[in-house]
């Protein structure tokens, strides 16, 4: 984290790195996707010296993360059940559809 951030972007950077961990992002990856994420929420809150165009007039996090929830109305995405089938390392995973691997990991 940036030298002066707040306790409150302390603690959201830590959960969201916690998050990508048990998800089964490596460690690299899980401090990667928490900074990113801090960093553009500080950007769009005007807490931060400078800031992307892209930071300011992209949908926030929460929104895109709420969007790729597992709990949405028709559960998981193809490409999040995807990448689960390639972590199982499910045989013949590139050619199923989506309700084929939904079928094959138990969802």
């Amino acid at each position: 984290m940036p030298r002066g951030s707040s306790p409150k972007r302390e603690r959201q950077y830590e959960h969201i790195k916690e998050s990508a961990e048990e998800r089964g992002e490596s460690t690299e990856r899980a401090k990667e996707i928490a900074a990113r994420t801090v960093n553009k929420e500080r950007a769009r809150a005007g807490e931060s010296k400078t800031a992307s165009k892209l930071s300011l007039q992209d949908m926030s996090s929460g929104k895109r993360g709420g969007q790729h929830s597992h709990s949405g109305a028709q559960g998981p995405t193809y490409d999040q059940l995807y990448e689960e089938a390639k972590r199982r390392n499910l045989h013949g995973r590139s050619s199923m559809d989506k309700a084929e691997l939904k079928r094959k990991l138990g969802h």
